[in-house]
């Protein structure tokens, strides 16, 4: 799970361990791969998350769909031959994480409509991550669905392509909220509880490892292995 592919944030940002370098990130992806790794969006996932296939692979994801992934994160992933899920919330597209200015995270812009299918165009997935980044547990319950239900409407409307991978926005979801997805025909669904995900997991309620600005390789493997 990675968020933003930056620069770091001012010392004492608010969730700076959000934000990842670009030459992390770069050698992160390198090592994957020289220890026979392959990373997977989460489209591309599915037959070893369903038991159908077995291999070295890892899913790589973007939360929120920001501007920086496809700046310093898409040359790399294509250079490895990796594919990824960049989980886009549709109406900041061309925007800003307008629902991280109460937190004070700083401003940060989103990828355009143009960069969004740039990255649909070099294999990578797009997933949903609701309308506008709401809380789906606090919304009132005809607000979530439209939330869960509305965005992938508008996700393949504009990329042309099937919508069917959702992320919780702040890892918020219950059975109602899990339900609506399942109805809404998602078919995989990531939360943000760590831990590996595994053949036989609830593939809507699936787990992941947050990486962090100073994880090395290493680091990286451990909570894997221990996952």
């Amino acid at each position: 799970m990675y968020h933003q592919i930056d620069e770091a944030a001012a010392e004492g940002s608010p969730f700076d361990h959000l934000t990842v370098s670009p030459r992390a990130f770069r050698n992160q992806m390198n090592w994957l791969k020289r220890l026979g790794w392959t990373g997977l969006s989460m489209r591309d996932l599915k037959p070893y998350l369903g038991g159908e296939r077995v291999g070295r692979v890892v899913g790589i994801t973007f939360d929120d769909g920001f501007r920086n992934v496809h700046s310093n994160a898409l040359a790399t992933l294509d250079r490895c031959g990796f594919t990824a899920t960049n989980y886009l919330v549709s109406r900041q597209i061309g925007g800003f994480n307008k629902w991280d200015a109460e937190l004070g995270i700083p401003h940060s812009t989103c990828m355009s409509k143009d960069q969004v299918l740039d990255w649909v165009r070099s294999g990578h997935e797009v997933g949903a991550h609701t309308l506008d980044h709401v809380r789906l547990t606090v919304a009132a319950p005809a607000e979530a669905r439209r939330q869960i239900t509305d965005v992938r409407h508008e996700l393949e409307d504009l990329t042309g392509n099937t919508v069917d991978g959702f992320c919780y926005p702040y890892g918020d979801v219950s059975v109602e909220v899990r339900s609506v997805v399942e109805e809404a025909g998602y078919t995989t669904a990531t939360t943000i509880r760590g831990g590996k995900a595994q053949s036989g997991d609830d593939p809507l309620l699936l787990p992941r490892i947050s990486v962090r600005p100073n994880d090395g390789i290493y680091s990286i493997l451990r909570k894997w292995l221990s996952g």
